[in-house]
């Protein structure tokens, strides 16, 4: 089921579209704010990617004003991943797709998320702790979802997070 966040943006869930959302991961520096390395995606590993990312939780491409720039989940062990094509960027369009992923956090009765962020990504992380995440432990911030709605801040500017292939073995704490 589609989520409507505003007039601007709606979440879509996953379907097969390699033709929308591989251009976004061919870009290295996309790929490195996501995955900590600038290896570019082949359509293989797109796929294994987001059937990993499906069956583990919620996976949704970002649709901003009727075009897909990106793409969010929320695993079921509470993970958030946000990744936002380059073109897209500097918009806030991150900030209010986390916001809506700890609603639906909230809707499956999760009481804390996480996100791995790595250093290098400033902006990624002044996103998420406007959204009010903290940080934990290295790369990884939590929001706690005690009932009451995440901090409002002014939103920061967003790029990835990541790591979301399923090769790359990201555990979380």
């Amino acid at each position: 089921m589609e989520r409507r966040i505003d007039e601007e943006l709606v979440l879509i869930p996953y379907y097969p579209n390699p033709e929308a959302a591989l251009p976004w991961y061919q870009d290295p520096e996309l790929c490195r704010q996501v995955d900590g390395r600038p290896d570019v995606y082949d359509p293989d590993r797109l796929d294994r990617m987001y059937t990993f990312l499906s069956e583990q939780g919620a996976c949704y491409y970002i649709e901003y004003r009727g075009t897909l720039v990106g793409d969010v989940s929320l695993r079921n062990s509470g993970e958030i991943a946000v990744v936002v094509s380059v073109p897209y960027q500097n918009r806030h369009i991150g900030h209010r797709c986390v916001r809506e992923m700890l609603a639906l956090a909230r809707e499956r009765g999760m009481t804390e998320v996480k996100a791995q962020i790595y250093a290098f990504n400033v902006r990624s992380r002044a996103m998420f702790l406007s959204a009010g995440f903290t940080q934990a432990d290295g790369d990884w911030y939590r929001c706690s979802l005690d009932g009451e709605p995440a901090a409002q801040g002014q939103p920061a500017q967003t790029e990835g997070t990541g790591p979301r292939d399923p090769e790359d073995g990201a555990k979380a704490p």
